[in-house]
């Protein structure tokens, strides 16, 4: 179950409906319970299985997200599906009903550690890092296992004292994301003189601090092109004069972005995986990224590309510069992205998962056996 939707403009979603779609192709009967869609709006045909929605609000500040309510309709479905196990995808409100739900069933929980709620405490609130950390521990606790998506995750997890983690990964759809979609006439269109295209894609809110690329567009002959939404979007059109906004994309569309660009760079600090890192790895392209979080696991600096410190707006221009200046670097970078990425698939990782499921479950009948 996941505790926002839909999986376009959402990280968390995206992941469980991959998730659930890898289960179907290994022969298995998964359903998502998830957040109604706004109303008017239809549910998302694509699903690879039964979706259950229960009701929902928008995220304050990005309705596009839709945030799940807790609701009755989820331990009947447990009930109904009669669940192996319940898979919590960033357990916070809905989750901790499904984790209670799942443990008066007698049915194991795994939770899926996703959103740096710490960071985003310090980020809109200024403070209640403490008790965000009390609210994960609490939550994660109460899990047969907790699967963090880096190693930077599972360290935060472990040193806050939850208990049982273990690390699991994000796919990569290394068939849709691949630098043979870079679009000439794209490019014509975005930088008319020839520019080095610097592309940011994520959602634009303050977490990602998206402002601290102010200084890479200034520089010479380098144009920014933004790719997303969100409630810092009239801001962050102030602090990038000169910047692209192309809005949310989603599907070929972004592909087709993500390999029309020179350089990716990201800016967010409070990332516990970086799934658009790993896309735009796929897609051959270079990327500047804080020495934070998911990154750390995913760019190898000096070699896929250029790690920064978190918040040095100077260093991300000083990184975007060097590369600038530097075709070569900028290729081998991109080349050895895509080749470190390449194994990374869903399919891979989610075979991880069922490893998982199955490890639990086995510990589970060990502690009835005795």
């Amino acid at each position: 179950m996941t505790e926002s939707f839909p999986p376009d403009v959402n990280g968390v979603s995206h992941c469980a409906l991959q998730t659930a779609r890898h289960l179907v192709d290994r022969g298995h009967t998964p359903v998502v319970v998830a957040p109604a869609p706004a109303p008017g709006n239809k549910p998302d045909a694509s699903a690879p299985c039964r979706v259950v929605h229960v009701p929902s609000l928008p995220l304050p500040g990005y309705p596009q997200v839709r945030v799940a309510l807790p609701s009755r309709r989820l331990a009947a479905t447990l009930i109904e599906h009669r669940a192996d196990v319940v898979h919590l995808a960033s357990p916070f409100v809905l989750g901790v009903r499904g984790m209670a739900a799942a443990a008066r069933l007698g049915v194991p929980a795994v939770a899926v550690y996703q959103t740096d709620l710490a960071g985003y405490a310090r980020t809109y609130m200024g403070a209640g890092e403490a008790a965000a950390w009390r609210r994960i521990r609490s939550v994660h606790r109460a899990a047969d296992l907790t699967l963090a998506p880096s190693s930077a995750a599972l360290n935060d997890l472990e040193t806050h004292g939850v208990p049982r983690v273990e690390l699991w990964p994000r796919g990569v759809d290394t068939e849709r994301f691949r630098p043979d979609r870079r679009d000439e006439a794209l490019r014509r269109e975005l930088a008319p003189n020839g520019e080095l295209i610097v592309g940011y894609v994520g959602r634009l809110a303050p977490e990602k601090q998206v402002e601290l690329l102010a200084g890479a567009c200034g520089l010479e002959g380098v144009r920014v092109v933004i790719v997303g939404d969100g409630p810092s979007r009239p801001g962050l059109e102030q602090a990038l004069p000169g910047a692209v906004f192309l809005g949310r994309r989603t599907g070929d569309d972004l592909a087709r972005i993500f390999a029309s660009l020179d350089v990716f760079a990201h800016t967010g600090p409070f990332e516990t995986f970086c799934q658009t890192v790993q896309e735009a790895m796929a897609s051959g392209l270079p990327v500047v990224a804080p020495a934070a979080g998911g990154p750390l696991d995913l760019v190898a600096h000096g070699h896929t590309g250029l790690l920064v410190p978190p918040g040095d707006a100077a260093a991300v221009r000083d990184a975007v510069r060097s590369l600038a200046a530097d075709p070569g670097l900028r290729a081998a970078f991109g080349a050895a992205g895509r080749a470190t990425v390449q194994g990374r698939t869903w399919a891979a990782v989610g075979d991880q998962l069922i490893g998982h499921y199955t490890n639990v479950l086995a510990g589970r009948r060990t502690v009835v056996a005795a």
